[in-house]
């Protein structure tokens, strides 16, 4: 089963075996839940949000024509599930608990070449908290969870070029943010 490609296997869920669906899980429970995560949700709730991802999967196993790629159609019902859940909680004012600069806050202990390695790291992850939330997304999917930028264009609902651009423009940001943050 391994080597069935993630589009013949929701294919196979979308005919009914849905026991297939498991797989694809297994398969894309890290990457998603590294998605939530970045953007700032705590990891109980990033884990919450991974499986909501699949009950829509399942709900929506229909609308699946697997003409592009699965990752592209999952990662846009991600970045739904994402929106959804922060209307709702702007809607009841309930709050996270944990901010992502809290989240994301590093150890001081370790080597010199240790810690400034790390302390890059930490203050890359804070110079994401930053950026807008649109900027933040497009950044992950195309660094961090390295989608090409025609699955990029297909989640966000825009064009190849315009999803280079975007992605552009938003390392662009996260460098001056970055530079800012070396300064202080």
């Amino acid at each position: 089963m391994q080597n069935l490609t993630d589009n013949v296997l929701m294919m196979k869920v979308k005919s009914g075996d849905l026991d297939k669906l498991g797989l694809l899980y297994e398969r894309h429970k890290r990457k998603l839940f590294g998605f939530f995560y970045n953007l700032g949700n705590n990891p109980s709730v990033s884990e919450d949000l991974v499986q909501n991802v699949f009950v829509r999967i399942l709900k929506y196993r229909e609308s699946y024509s697997g003409d592009g790629a699965f990752a592209a159609w999952m990662f846009r019902m991600a970045r739904n599930v994402n929106n959804d859940h922060h209307k709702k909680i702007s809607k009841e004012k309930i709050s996270d608990g944990i901010a992502p600069e809290d989240v994301m806050e590093g150890s001081d202990d370790g080597l010199n070449e240790t810690m400034d390695q790390q302390g890059d790291a930490i203050r890359l992850k804070r110079a994401l908290t930053f950026l807008p939330d649109d900027k933040r997304e497009i950044l992950l999917l195309s660094k961090y969870r390295e989608l090409k930028f025609h699955e990029i264009a297909q989640i966000v609902g825009c064009s190849e070029g315009a999803a280079k651009v975007r992605v552009h423009r938003a390392l662009n940001d996260l460098r001056k943010i970055f530079l800012e943050m070396e300064m202080l």
